[in-house]
């Protein structure tokens, strides 16, 4: 994907509350059943930064997240990258209700 492509955007809809979400979404407990489970730490404050590697079809792809936004409960935002590869992207989650 180039700079200047239109962003990628999944709008997905849960029957439950704002704060279910964000807990989903923020606690690392949680993170671990909707993402990686070897997710170490989360910390849903601006500048947090969490890395973790993830094995697939024989590659390891270094996952690097830095928390870049924070509105709680209402809107986050990570860049996401992957070590050693190029691109940045940015994972925004906006729990509506």
């Amino acid at each position: 994907m180039r700079k200047d492509d239109d962003p990628v955007v999944v709008e997905q809809t849960y029957r439950a509350s704002v704060d279910t979400v964000w807990n989903a979404i923020t606690q690392v407990d949680q993170m671990r059943q909707w993402y990686f489970d070897n997710i170490p730490s989360f910390e849903p404050e601006v500048g947090f930064e969490t890395q973790f590697n993830v094995r697939c079809e024989g590659r390891g792809f270094l996952h690097v997240w830095t928390v870049t936004k924070v509105a709680p409960p209402r809107f986050i935002e990570c860049n996401w990258k992957y070590e050693g590869y190029p691109g940045d992207s940015f994972v925004v989650f906006e729990p509506f209700q």
